[in-house]
């Protein structure tokens, strides 16, 4: 009985010390990090295609009123 609680209190210890380890968060921290800034390029992407879809229509305009 007394084996089978050593046992026990040893494979404890190694969960609680696996636990504490913290190789791995790196990864997950970087990943965040990734999902932030590709967030904030697809918000700026879509704003800066307005601008260039104006501008281009901005110039066919121009182009088509000359060609008249």
């Amino acid at each position: 009985m007394q084996n089978a609680f050593l046992k026990l209190y040893v494979k404890a210890l190694a969960l609680r010390e696996s636990l504490k380890d913290e190789n791995g968060q790196d990864l997950v921290e970087y990943a965040l990090v990734l999902a932030v800034v590709v967030l904030m390029l697809v918000a700026g992407a879509k704003g800066m295609a307005t601008t260039i879809n104006g501008a281009f229509a901005t110039v066919a305009g121009s182009i088509s009123a000359n060609m008249s």
